[in-house]
């Protein structure tokens, strides 16, 4: 099977959200989340979803996913108390439903709803491939290294630079084996799975995916989405395919 597994337990805390996690904000007078979720759910090739959920709000999403009648969700879990938690929660559950030995994972957050069928796509066929799949685009600006006072170390070449983003996807026992040794290790600072499996030794491999495809962290991130949606969809600048 080719799982989908989202991620959404963060709080928000840079979204200055008091009220409600920053998944479950309101675009286009749908939460976030189902955003994404449309696209997962919408992809013939992805056959389940399982979601890594903020606690209290595992019941709320219930509700959602029968008001915008998903079929693809199999499982809802508690999220972590870190964003490394909160993925290994999500691996568990699409073992629990799936083959860990054959079973890919595309992982994405919850608050990046502006992806396409085409980077499902190519996700998976990059793994079947070569094992894994990066979601990156071209960086349009220098990017500078620095040290912990904040002086530069180095200078990247910005022809061979790229911004990681999401889907990142794995065969699910690769993933699942680099995230049991991190626990061994009590390493629980891995800011992103492709930093996991770069760290463990893996070959990581690129995938193109559409410069729009940004999370929502900040209130600036929710304004900007705001904007590409109406761009969307009024077929402005993207057209009307993916």
């Amino acid at each position: 099977m080719n799982i989908g597994v989202i991620f959404a337990g963060g709080v928000g805390k840079r979204m200055h959200s008091k009220d409600i996690p920053k998944q479950f904000l309101k675009l286009h007078d749908k939460p976030i989340i189902i955003h994404t979720l449309e696209i997962f759910e919408c992809s013939p090739e992805i056959d389940a979803i399982v979601i890594s959920c903020v606690k209290d709000y595992i019941g709320y999403l219930n509700e959602l996913i029968q008001k915008y009648n998903f079929k693809k969700v199999q499982k809802i879990v508690p999220g972590g108390s870190t964003g490394q938690e909160s993925i290994y929660h999500g691996l568990k559950a699409a073992e629990s439903i799936g083959n860990r030995k054959k079973d890919i994972v595309l992982i994405h957050d919850g608050v990046r709803p502006l992806i396409n069928t085409k980077v499902i796509h190519d996700n998976i066929i990059s793994v079947k491939k070569n094992g894994s799949a990066i979601t990156c685009v071209k960086a349009k600006e220098t990017i500078v290294v620095v040290d912990n006072d904040e002086a530069i170390e180095s200078v990247n070449d910005r022809s061979k630079s790229r911004l990681a983003r999401a889907p990142q996807s794995f065969f699910l026992n690769d993933i699942l084996n680099a995230h049991e040794k991190s626990i061994k290790q009590n390493k629980d600072d891995f800011i992103d799975s492709c930093s996991m499996m770069k760290f463990y030794g893996k070959k990581l491999h690129l995938v193109n995916g559409p410069e729009e495809n940004i999370k929502i962290t900040t209130p600036d991130d929710f304004y900007t989405m705001r904007a590409l949606l109406d761009a969307k969809e009024n077929a402005q600048i993207y057209g009307l395919n993916d």
